[in-house]
């Protein structure tokens, strides 16, 4: 898989509403259904079943379930060098752990779903960078 084919997965999520925990392109997705979508085209089938989660994105519990799962199934690799096709995530607050992804357009834009919005593009600002709690690669992405 090549970081052009991610991309062009991801962006035919835009536009679909905003549905917690869902992940149907076209339907109702979440931000972590956007990524489970991507995989699910480019990857296969999903290599878990998603516990339930909160939307809630100042979650100041112990466990960084979303951060865990992502060095379980991608690859971890340095914030700076994350490009086209990789997915960040983000703590929206100080102590809070990782509760929203994305997946990077190019270096300074990103596909991602959040509340009260639908699946969309956003220029990676500094407020968005600020949050950046971690960046992977998908498994088996061509360089």
């Amino acid at each position: 898989m090549r970081r052009a084919d991610i991309v062009k997965a991801a962006r035919g999520w835009l536009g679909t509403p905003y549905q917690h925990q869902a992940s149907r392109r076209g339907a109702g997705a979440d931000c972590l259904g956007l990524v489970r979508g991507v995989w699910r085209e480019l990857v296969g089938a999903e290599p878990q079943p998603v516990p339930p989660y909160t939307p809630d994105w100042a979650d100041l519990s112990s466990d960084d379930t979303l951060l865990e799962a992502g060095r379980i199934w991608l690859r971890e690799i340095p914030v700076g060098a994350a490009n086209a096709g990789d997915v960040l995530m983000f703590r929206m607050g100080a102590g809070c752990v990782a509760k929203h992804c994305a997946i990077a357009t190019s270096p300074d834009t990103i596909i991602h779903a959040y509340w009260g919005r639908s699946v969309c593009a956003t220029r990676l600002v500094p407020w968005w960078r600020r949050r950046i709690a971690g960046a992977f690669s998908f498994p088996g992405l061509e360089d």
